[in-house]
C-alpha cells in the first residue's frame, strides 16, 4: 500500500507540473491538485498513523502521554433542587 500511494503522489506531482489542465478546476471533480496531490498525500500520511514531522532536524517527536491508572472521576451532586418539569423554549 505504501508503494501504491508513493506512486500516486509521484504521478500526481508530475501531472500538476507538466499539464496545465491539471492545475485548474473541473466541474465534475473540483480543484484538480486536491485530488492529484493533496488526497494521496493525506492517505499516505494516514497510513503511517499521522506521525507528525519533527520540529528540528534530528529531533524526535514527543511520545504520547500515558493515561492515569485508577478509577474514573465521579460527578458531584448539585445543591440546587431538581425541577419537576423541563423548560421548553
Amino acid at each position: 500500500m505504501d508503494d501504491l500511494l508513493r506512486h500516486a503522489v509521484a504521478i500526481g506531482a508530475v501531472l500538476v507540473l507538466l499539464i496545465p489542465a491539471a492545475r485548474g478546476f473541473s466541474d465534475t471533480l473540483g480543484w484538480m491538485p486536491l485530488w492529484l496531490l493533496a488526497m494521496p498525500l493525506c492517505a499516505w500520511w494516514a497510513l503511517h498513523r499521522f506521525r507528525l514531522p519533527a520540529d528540528e532536524a534530528g529531533a524526535e517527536v514527543q511520545p504520547r502521554l500515558r493515561r492515569r491508572s485508577g478509577e474514573q472521576a465521579r460527578r458531584r451532586r448539585t445543591a440546587s433542587p431538581r425541577r419537576k418539569h423541563s423548560q421548553a423554549a
